[in-house]
């Protein structure tokens, strides 16, 4: 059984905000396929999916609400009176369903695409008679409409769409564009859009509503049209060339949800998760700007062969307003197995002068070479087979403790996690797997013995989704270690995927549960000892997405405690605390996401006057600077003169990129490395404290 940490809607099944049809006189209507497919798909969520889901009335106002929110988020192209007409399938979405009764929402569709059209052929108007902004305005534009009332008059659209020209024009021109340049990129951004719009096919609109009838049940449900399965098969079998980063919509834009661990944007280390793309240019060529462009369009932009160079537009996560982008290079590589492999290290620790051995061993990934196994070899590559060799190795040079590393680790082979928790258990259950017909299926460990029972701590982030999470919560409710880091993605249920007679639909079958009997979805597995992070919850994770299944409980297992861990976290927490106090990382991270979370919450609308808009950018960033050079005065780091400096050049902050640098330049990095030897220290204190007990019990 595969697990696949399926992130948040990932480029196999995500859909845009708004993806329109051909001008009128192309009407899109449905095929008798989709027909079909929209009859089984509704079979198999009334029959197949985990959840006992009422096709009630609620339920079918839902959906349409969902449909519209997809087709128009911002509610800047229907009126009112549009959707009128249509009201009547808040009572009636089970009969497009399970029906196949498409012609009214595909209707809906077309009237969507129109006014689209018509929208950016205003736009081009305006650009044909010449902008004439002088930024001098007191407007602000609000940036989040999705809560707003539908407009009645078609004025009121005008009105918005003209402080987004202008908004738009503002952007650029605060990138130092002259007029003529402005007029240009924009009048490239508009007709590309249009072009795009009008290569929109039926397949398109049957996808946005099947995501819209799906994603009301689970964010992990979907239809894949056969284009989309291709793309997932390639995906799954890391045979893709590309950059290694799963990619989501978020409003308009593309946003990277992670990195693939290994992958080409990891090894670059130019990208980081919640950062979003706002073009893609292919070697020397021009950029082409993707905001609001299809998922998987954007996808084949950045696909590409082995050795090739994608440029990207991207604007960093922290950042507070779009036009505080810069442009990176990764080089298109494949994700070998072998980049993807467990590694260990020796990291010292002083104290009293004296120097402690503490290992650490980086599990990117759960994998297993499925080929070399079902071949019969015995020497086949698996993380449980790497992890217990460099155990060995760690134990040979009299490590103290060992640190198991999962953060960025989102998942893979179930039962690489499963024989995993076998390395540091004898024998016992690991998890347990409830279907929607409440049957639990338990597994567990069946190998006698251990390869390491020594002090162990687990160290997560929340990008350790899936199997990482079933490893973090067995090892904590055995006792068997510490948890350490931040709360975990969240991602507890289990998806396969169902052929269709045209398509796939992948589909939640299940839930995990830990042996404690509480679920990973949701939640999360809560660290012993939290550390500070620049991941945004509220952005990234199971929490952060609509219709997440709920957190639960099934009923516990027998199984026998190691340890008693909880015994000594007030006092690790203590030692912890006035570390992270002394040490300039940690500060700096608290602070930091303090900071872009108090920004995010002020940040509702920009203002459309240049000077004024120019001062909340520099107010903002002067933070942003200040707490950034107050790290590096701390750790005897070259102070920037701009925040962004650091992630144009990752060298700056010390980093090695591509795997070059030293040890001690990685000592430097805020967030991986500050985690991790924290983690080592925290294991130290850990070892000692269990020694003393052991030792006052004699």
């Amino acid at each position: 059984m595969s697990l696949f940490a399926t992130l948040s809607r990932s480029v196999a099944v995500a859909v845009m905000l708004v993806m329109t049809s051909p001008v009128a006189l192309a009407q899109l209507a449905p095929t008798d396929e989709q027909r079909q497919a929209a009859v089984e798909i509704g079979d198999a969520l009334r029959y197949g999916h985990y959840a006992n889901i009422d096709f009630d009335e609620q339920w079918s106002q839902e959906a349409f609400q969902r449909y519209l929110d997809i087709l128009d988020n911002q509610r800047g192209y229907l009126l009112k009176r549009d959707i009128e007409p249509y009201r009547h399938l808040e009572e009636h979405m089970d009969e497009v369903l399970f029906e196949g009764e498409l012609d009214e929402a595909f209707e809906l569709y077309n009237l969507l695409s129109e006014r689209h059209i018509a929208r950016l052929e205003w736009l081009l108007e305006r650009l044909d008679e010449g902008l004439s902004f002088d930024f001098e305005s007191n407007e602000r534009l609000e940036i989040d409409r999705e809560d707003a009332p539908w407009a009645s008059r078609e004025s009121e659209l005008d009105e918005l769409w003209r402080k987004r020209l202008e908004n738009d024009a503002l952007t650029l021109a605060l990138t130092d564009q002259d007029e003529e340049q402005i007029e240009d990129n924009l009048r490239q951004r508009y007709e590309g859009q249009l072009t795009r719009l009008n290569q929109t096919e039926s397949e398109d609109v049957f996808g946005i509503l099947m995501a819209a009838i799906s994603s009301t049940i689970d964010p992990h449900t979907g239809y894949l049209s056969p284009r989309q399965s291709e793309s997932f098969d390639i995906q799954m079998s890391l045979s893709l060339e590309g950059i290694g980063a799963l990619l989501q919509s978020e409003g308009e834009y593309v946003k990277v949800a992670s990195l693939v661990p290994g992958g080409p944007a990891e090894r670059a280390g130019v990208l980081e998760p919640a950062d979003r793309i706002i073009a893609v240019g292919q070697e020397d060529g021009e950029m082409v700007n993707v905001v609001g462009m299809r998922l998987d369009n954007v996808v084949d932009l950045i696909r590409g062969p082995k050795g090739s160079t994608v440029r990207l537009d991207v604007v960093p996560a922290q950042a507070v307003d779009m036009t505080r982008s810069h442009v990176v290079e990764i080089t298109r590589d494949t994700v070998s197995l072998e980049d993807q492999a467990a590694h260990g290290e020796v990291i010292e620790v002083e104290r009293d002068g004296e120097p402690h051995k503490i290992g650490v061993i980086d599990v990117p990934t759960f994998y297993v070479d499925f080929d070399a196994w079902q071949a019969g070899e015995e020497e086949y590559r698996s993380t449980t087979r790497d992890v217990a060799r460099e155990i060995e190795a760690l134990k040979e040079q009299e490590v103290e403790g060992i640190v198991l590393d999962l953060r960025n680790n989102g998942g893979g082979a179930l039962q690489e996690a499963n024989s995993l928790i076998g390395l540091f258990i004898d024998r016992g259950p690991t998890v347990q797997v409830r279907d929607a017909q409440g049957r639990i299926q338990l597994y567990g460990d069946t190998d006698a013995g251990t390869v390491y029972d020594g002090p162990l701590t687990v160290l997560t982030n929340r990008l350790s989704a899936s199997a990482s999470e079933i490893f973090a919560g067995a090892i904590q409710d055995y006792g068997r270690g510490l948890v350490v880091g931040t709360t975990t993605f969240g991602k507890g249920t289990v998806q396969t995927l169902n052929e269709l007679s045209h398509g796939q639909i992948k589909l939640t079958r299940a839930k995990f549960y830990r042996i404690s009997g509480e679920s990973t979805q949701n939640r999360g597995v809560e660290p012993d000892i939290a550390f500070p992070s620049l991941i945004d919850p509220e952005r990234i994770g199971e929490s952060s997405l609509d219709n997440a299944l709920a957190w639960d409980t099934v009923q516990n297992v027998q199984y026998r405690r190691y340890g008693n861990p909880e015994d000594f976290i007030g006092a690790l927490t203590a030692q912890h605390q006035k570390r992270a106090q002394a040490n300039p990382n940690f500060r700096y991270l608290e602070r930091q996401s303090t900071l872009a979370r108090q920004l995010r919450e002020q940040h509702t609308s920009v203002s459309l006057n240049r000077e004024q808009r120019q001062r909340e950018l520099e107010a903002q960033e002067a933070e942003q600077l200040s707490l950034e050079n107050q790290r590096r005065r701390a750790l005897d780091l070259p102070e920037l003169e701009e925040w962004l400096d650091a992630r144009l050049d990752p060298s700056l902050n010390g980093e090695p990129v591509d795997g070059e640098g030293d040890e001690e330049s990685e000592e430097e990095m805020p967030v991986d490395r500050a985690h991790v030897l924290e983690a080592a220290e925290i294991m130290l204190d850990y070892t000692h404290m269990k020694n003393a007990q052991r030792m006052a019990q004699r």
